[in-house]
């Protein structure tokens, strides 16, 4: 499992990928206690490097010795109070968990406002979970386990709260102690009454046994022992970034080129290196010049700027001495070259090893170290792959068949052949079933209906179903 993280070191992976697609693909009968155990232990540290709509977004998983050295550079957010005394609860070093760190960032906000006593909380804990998110999203916070980011990719959201969209919820604005809780200042809802003495707010729009509920209000939110479920697990800081950008460069490059065997302009753009190939060039220039690497035209047609590892130039002088191979036409990132020896292929008919990989895989050459082949039929401004969050490719020995959009509404192909399409539909339908990517109801195909596709029958014969919206297969 080490090892895994190994080659995917500094790599931003989609987060909901990366236990249904990528680590299963790498690890036989992986299961999350695997990599928690790594977490828990200190061994192996992930970031967030960009939130995405639905609860996902951009991880980045690397060995706790060379976090600091590939970790990505921390995004931009707009802070509030409640985001600078969580930095400030945990500057210096340690991790604590949600209640802790709930009371640190209270006491904080009541010493800003020069108040002292044992009022209710300035903040909700759903407050102080969605700013966490924001911090670990902009690659701030992490945590011993990826307990808390499973329940945020189960529910969709960073916190459970009902009331998130009301004005009650977005406390994180920056609230002293001596405000009063009022309707005026959009601290309490309209209408919500307040007892006496300044203790919490009863619920409102529950007038009686008979009484309807008002629309957004429902029963207020208490908090637990624990906190959300969204922030369990201790939190800490992530280890301070390598103040100097030649190491981390050369760390980066030595990764990469682990990583990839052959090292191009279009797989070090895939990876969002920081400057691009631009910044990483004089480095693999210097690591060249000391016999760390080889740049060569290892690959025809895919531009003179190549680096290799001297074993990777070795595989390809191998590959092409044999007659039955074509040299050129090998990706310069093999699809099973950073999935490791352990994922071995799924057979297939005609004994064509099939793979399902989420389109942002390291091990998908298909735009980044590989152009997009174009499709037959394809009309200029068509539907287009990429490498998007939620899509996934299956490729059929290396070649590429399926391109299946973010919800598997919409698929592409790039064959006709039964004897491509079939393997592939049935690589699709296992992944299906064996739950990594839930139901599947797939719509179009090819810029058109499902059921005028060549892909229709392959469907069907893999298990998908009619349905009146198209072909559907379940978990």
């Amino acid at each position: 499992m080490y090892s895994v993280v190994e080659q995917l070191a500094g790599s931003a992976v989609p987060a909901a990928a990366l236990e249904s697609l990528i680590l299963p693909s790498r690890v036989p009968g992986y299961a999350p206690a695997m990599l928690d155990e790594l977490t828990a232990a200190g061994d192996v540290v992930w970031a967030g490097a960009g939130a995405l709509p639905g609860g996902d977004g951009w991880l980045v998983l690397a060995p706790a010795d060379s976090a600091a050295l590939l970790m990505p550079p921390a995004g931009e957010i707009t802070m509030t109070p409640v985001h600078e005394a969580l930095l400030t609860a945990l500057d210096g070093g340690g991790a604590l968990f949600f209640r802790a760190l709930a009371d640190r960032v209270d006491a904080q906000l009541r010493a800003a406002g020069e108040t002292a006593g044992r009022g209710p909380a300035l903040v909700t804990d759903q407050a102080v979970a969605a700013a966490i998110w924001d911090l670990v999203w902009a690659g701030r916070l992490t945590n011993d386990t990826l307990t808390p980011l499973r329940t945020v990719l189960t529910t969709g959201r960073p916190t459970a709260d009902p009331n998130r969209d009301t004005p009650a919820a977005r406390m994180a604005d920056g609230v002293t102690a001596s405000t009063p809780l009022t309707s005026a200042n959009g601290l309490l809802p309209a209408g919500a009454p307040v007892r006496p003495g300044g203790g919490r707010p009863r619920p409102a729009g529950r007038a009686g046994r008979t009484g309807s509920r008002r629309p957004g209000y429902g029963r207020a939110v208490l908090p637990s022992r624990s906190g959300p479920p969204t922030v369990s697990g201790r939190w800490s800081l992530l280890p301070p970034a390598e103040p100097d950008r030649t190491r981390q460069l050369h760390a980066l490059a030595n990764t990469l080129l682990e990583r990839h065997g052959i090292l191009i302009r279009g797989a070090v753009m895939a990876e969002r290196v920081t400057g691009g190939f631009g910044a990483l060039y004089p480095v693999l220039r210097a690591m060249e010049d000391a016999g760390q690497c080889r740049r060569g035209y290892f690959v025809e047609g895919l531009g003179a700027a190549q680096f290799a590892l001297p074993g990777a130039v070795d595989r390809m002088r191998a590959l092409a001495a044999d007659p039955g191979q074509k040299a050129a036409a090998v990706p310069p990132t093999d699809p099973w070259a950073s999935a490791g020896p352990e994922a071995a292929p799924t057979p297939a008919a005609g004994d064509r090893p099939v793979v399902v990989l989420a389109a942002a895989d390291p091990a998908n050459a298909y735009g980044a170290a590989l152009p997009w082949p174009a499709r037959p039929d394809e009309t200029p401004g068509g539907h287009r792959p990429g490498r998007k969050a939620g899509a996934l490719v299956v490729l059929a020995d290396g070649q590429l068949v399926l391109y299946v959009e973010r919800g598997g509404k919409t698929l592409l192909s790039w064959t006709s052949d039964p004897d491509l399409l079939g393997p592939a539909a049935a690589a699709l339908a296992d992944a299906v079933r064996d739950g990594a990517l839930g139901r599947l109801t797939v719509e179009r195909a090819d810029g058109g209906g499902v059921y005028d596709s060549p892909l229709a029958q392959a469907l069907e014969t893999a298990g998908f179903r009619p349905t009146p919206r198209g072909l559907r297969l379940r978990a």
